[in-house]
C-alpha cells in the first residue's frame, strides 16, 4: 500500500564532518529514492547534532581573533545547519531522481518549530550537540561555562535545552509542496526553536530533538508512518545484557511499559522510542517504524525493523 510518510533520518546518514555529508547523503539518496519508486510520498528530515555543534564553535572560535565576528544566537545556527545539509542532501535527491528518470521536485524548506519559553528543559539542557569529548576535555569546557554530558558510552558531548515541539509555523506550506508532488526536506535538526510573542517569533537557545519534531509534524500533515531510522535493524529491551530480545510488534502500552522499566538509553533509543509512541497514538491506524535506512521499505512491508501502533 503506497503511504504518506515522514522519514527521519539519523545521524549515520549524514556523516560527522562536511566531506563525510557529501559522500553519506548519495547512499541515503539512493534508499530515499527506493522508497519514491515504490510509490510513497516522502517527507524528510534530519538531525544536525554535528554540525550545529561545529557551526556554534566555528563562531565562537572567530569572535575570540582579532577580528571579534560576533557570536550567533543557538537559533541561528540551527539555520545555517538546514541550509548547508538541505543543500548536499537535496541535490543528492535530485541527482538520484533524474539518474532513474523520476520527474520530481526536490526542495528545503527553512522550518521554524514553536515551543513553550516555561518548559521546563530550558532549566535542565539535555540535548547533545557537536562532537565527543575526553572527560579531560569536557572538565576545559565546563570550566568555560559549557554543559557538558557523557554520551552513551561514547565520550563527552556539550548539551543544550531540548524543549517539546508545540507548533509548526511552516506546516501550511508543507502541505502545499506536497500536494505539488514534491519532495519537501523540512524541520531539519528539529526545527529552528522559536518562541511566540504575540505576531513575533523569537529565537530560542535550544535544540529540538528531531525525532520527536518529526512525529510532530507527521501528526500535522496527517501521516501514514514515520519512520525513525536509526544505527540498528530493530528496538531491544535488555540491549548488550545476556537476555537481549529484540522487538518486532509493539503496542502503545507495551512501548510505555519497557519505557516506565528504563530499557532505553536516554541520548540515544529513548527520545526515538518516545516519539514514535506520541505519533502512534495520535490518531488510529498510524504506525510508526524503527529500523536502519536501507531496510526501510522492509520494514514498511513488516519484514523487519520494530513497529509502533495502538
Amino acid at each position: 500500500m503506497k503511504k504518506k510518510i515522514v522519514l527521519a533520518l539519523g545521524g549515520n546518514a549524514l556523516g560527522e564532518g562536511l566531506a563525510e555529508q557529501m559522500q553519506a547523503v548519495k547512499t541515503t539518496a539512493r534508499a530515499i529514492v527506493d522508497l519514491i519508486e515504490h510509490g510513497h510520498q516522502v517527507v524528510v528530515t534530519h538531525g544536525n547534532g554535528p554540525q550545529v555543534g561545529m557551526i556554534n564553535l566555528a563562531f565562537e572560535a572567530a569572535a575570540k581573533t582579532e577580528a571579534h565576528t560576533p557570536m550567533l544566537p543557538m537559533s541561528v545556527c540551527v539555520a545555517l545547519s538546514q541550509g548547508y545539509i538541505g543543500y548536499d542532501l537535496q541535490n543528492a535527491l535530485r541527482e538520484e531522481l533524474l539518474d532513474r528518470h523520476i520527474d520530481k521536485p526536490v526542495a528545503t524548506l527553512i522550518t521554524q518549530v514553536i515551543v513553550d519559553g516555561s518548559d521546563p528543559a530550558f532549566k535542565n539542557p539535555t540535548k547533545p550537540i557537536g562532537s565527543f569529548f575526553s572527560a579531560a576535555e569536557a572538565r576545559l569546557l565546563m570550566q568555560n561555562g559549557y554543559d557538558m554530558k557523557e554520551d552513551a558510552g561514547r565520550g563527552y558531548r556539550r548539551v543544550v535545552a531540548s524543549p517539546q515541539p508545540v507548533d509548526i509555523v511552516e506546516k501550511e506550506t508543507v502541505r502545499a509542496m506536497m500536494a505539488a508532488g514534491q519532495v519537501v526536506i523540512t524541520v531539519g535538526g528539529g526545527g529552528i526553536p522559536v518562541i511566540r510573542e504575540g505576531n513575533h517569533l523569537k529565537g530560542a537557545s535550544a535544540v529540538i530533538d528531531k525525532d520527536w519534531a518529526s512525529a510532530k509534524l507527521a501528526e500535522m500533515i496527517d501521516a501514514d508512518m514515520l519512520i525513525i531510522l536509526t544505527a540498528v535493524e530493530k528496538v531491544a529491551i535488555n540491549f548488550g545484557k545476556h537476555n537481549q530480545q529484540w522487538l518486532e510488534q509493539l503496542s502503545v502500552a507495551d512501548a510505555q511499559r519497557f519505557i516506565e522499566e528504563g530499557h532505553f538509553a536516554k541520548g540515544s533509543m529513548l527520545p526515538k522510542v518516545e516519539a514514535a509512541v506520541a505519533f502512534a497514538e495520535s490518531k488510529p491506524g498510524r504506525q510508526a517504524l524503527i529500523t536502519v535506512l536501507d531496510k526501510a521499505q522492509l520494514g514498511i512491508e513488516g519484514k523487519t525493523g520494530t513497529v509502533i501502533s495502538q
